[in-house]
């Protein structure tokens, strides 16, 4: 574990993702179409996520506006503008 590596509980990984507990649970169950499962430490029914773990999550599960991965390169596509007839 990274040194200064936070656990988080269940409600601060929602507050994170800003969504519901429920839906933490099932990400971590891998309940959630279009997403891998998030990993956790399991204690008995208590289940924590470490920050680094979660950080990661987030970036390999990151999408695009078309719903497709997000490119690693920085290159932006761009569209010419339509011309006025002025």
């Amino acid at each position: 574990m990274e040194s200064g590596d936070r656990v988080l509980t269940i409600a601060e990984v929602a507050a994170d993702l800003r969504c519901s507990k429920a839906h933490v649970y099932n990400a971590i169950n891998g309940k959630v179409a279009g997403v891998s499962a998030l990993p956790a430490i399991t204690m008995g029914r208590r289940k924590l996520v470490r920050h680094s773990t979660l950080e990661r999550w987030k970036r390999a599960n990151e999408r695009g506006p078309d719903g497709g991965m997000l490119r690693l390169s920085l290159e932006v596509d761009t569209v010419d503008a339509p011309r006025s007839n002025a």
